[in-house]
């Protein structure tokens, strides 16, 4: 009996360490990212703000405003990013999903939809290239001896 239990522990602690170890592989991920993410981000608003002085230059104040806005608020979402650590941005989308559920909802859902599109286009992309590529397309196929084709489909064959 003695032996299960031991046995019980140690497959617990081999969970718990694998565990811990996926734990840090992700914050070590979410980190990289995110300040991956923080320097484009910073970018961007520098570029915005090129674009605000330019329209200020050309006499044009309100897009020109409406340019240093937009960079005001990418360089605090990009420094945001550079300066925290994974825990603190996961607990913050955690934070936010508790206050705003059915906006995470909505996130997923579009996220899904857009994945789902995306994997439907490129299915039928290798299912016409495949296609293509076992029977043979236009001369090469009727050169082969196969029925033309129209769209994905045989020629209906003519017979006296």
């Amino acid at each position: 009996m003695d032996q299960v239990q031991e046995a019980k522990d140690q497959a617990r602690e081999k969970i718990q360490e694998a565990g811990g170890q996926a734990r840090g592989r992700v914050r070590d991920e979410v980190d990289r990212r995110s300040s991956e993410a923080g320097e484009r981000v910073t970018a961007a608003a520098s570029d915005a703000r090129s674009v605000g002085e330019e329209l200020r230059r050309q006499g044009k104040d309100r897009p020109a405003e409406l340019a240093d806005r937009a960079a005001s608020r990418a360089e605090r979402v990009g420094s945001y990013l550079q300066e925290s650590d994974a825990d603190r941005i996961l607990g913050d989308v955690e934070d936010f999903g508790r206050r705003q559920p059915w906006a995470v909802v909505a996130g997923a859902f579009a996220i899904g939809f857009v994945a789902s599109r995306f994997l439907k286009a490129s299915s039928r992309d290798r299912y016409q290239a495949s296609h293509s590529a076992v029977n043979g397309s236009g001369a090469n196929r009727q050169a082969l001896g196969g029925p033309p084709l129209i769209g994905d489909y045989p020629a209906p064959s003519r017979r006296p």
